[in-house]
């Protein structure tokens, strides 16, 4: 296990370091300047030069990368031109926005995806099977940003149960939760769909392994078999969609932050983007790059925990 989890570690690291350069170089070769965008066009030539200096950019690319990585591995993610603040205090200001909703949708998509899966599974070929499929296929195809709408139109203007958008704060916990619901089903009910037919696959797989038909020939029913032998190793590639929809949920939401108008890190990166704050992306980027390579690094474990082969070198 030691070795495993040595090996897992040093790719999380390479994984890092290379994200990094790819995330600084794609976003410093956007065309155009972002002194001047930022300045207008009628500023003075002097005063472009000034704020390029400023900003770095008379500085070669590798130069720029090293003294911006140096800095992120002292923990200093620069300072924003737009704003004139730490971008770490940005960040960590906007989280508290987006991982609660993020936690919150891949909660509510796993405690709707798991039961229905596993009914589908048991129910193969049968008319219960082809309702639930069948609804998981309308759940893919929704735009979640429609969803959103749709919930805010029933939900918000019609019932008037839950607030239509905005983020009150977390003074107010009762009221910051109840205004992170609707975001949370509109995020979820996509996400819940992908992983009910993955589970559902993967248990109809498992299912038709020898050692099941075996726990079948020993006296267990088809429920039995599966709650006991089959769910366990249906979960590996469940474990997969799940890292990848908490990836999405947590840097993907961009849409959802803007229409319920939640000022999470996505929303925060895409004014950053038009504002061509490009220390603010950059840095803001990385840390939802690292924050995938993370979850990456988690399932990675989580296959070792629920398969022991996978620890074998």
């Amino acid at each position: 296990m030691l070795r495993y989890l040595s090996s897992r570690i040093l790719s999380l690291g390479l994984s890092l370091l290379v994200a990094s350069a790819l995330v600084f170089s794609v976003v410093e070769l956007v065309p155009g300047d972002p002194a001047s965008f930022m300045l207008g066009t009628g500023a003075q030539p002097e005063t472009v030069e000034a704020l390029r200096r400023q900003m770095g950019l008379d500085q070669p690319l590798p130069l720029r990368y090293a003294a911006w990585l140096g800095a992120i591995l002292q923990g200093d993610l620069g300072t924003s031109f737009t704003y004139k603040t730490p971008i770490a205090g940005m960040i960590l200001e906007r989280l508290q926005v987006s991982l609660p909703l993020a936690l919150m949708a891949l909660a509510l998509a796993v405690a709707i995806a798991l039961p229905v899966g596993t009914f589908a599974a048991a129910r193969r070929g049968k008319a219960g099977d082809g309702l639930v499929m069948g609804a998981a296929h309308v759940g893919i195809a929704l735009p979640n940003f429609w969803l959103a709408m749709l919930l805010v139109l029933v939900f918000a203007v019609r019932l008037r149960w839950l607030p239509a958008g905005g983020f009150p704060g977390w003074s107010a916990p009762a009221a910051a939760l109840r205004s992170l619901i609707l975001p949370a089903i509109a995020l979820a009910l996509p996400q819940a769909a992908i992983l009910a037919r993955v589970l559902r696959s993967a248990l109809v797989e498992t299912m038709g392994q020898d050692y099941v038909r075996t726990a079948r020939a020993k006296g267990l029913s088809a429920g039995q078999a599966l709650r006991r032998h089959a769910l366990r190793n249906a979960l590996i590639p469940v474990l997969t969609i799940l890292g990848m929809q908490f990836s999405f949920l947590l840097a993907g939401a961009i849409i959802i932050e803007n229409v319920f108008y939640l000022p999470g890190l996505g929303r925060m990166i895409f004014q950053a983007i038009t504002q061509r704050d490009l220390i603010v992306v950059q840095s803001a980027v990385l840390v939802l790059v690292a924050a995938v390579i993370a979850v990456t690094f988690l399932v990675d474990l989580a296959y070792g925990a629920v398969d022991p082969r996978l620890r074998r070198p």
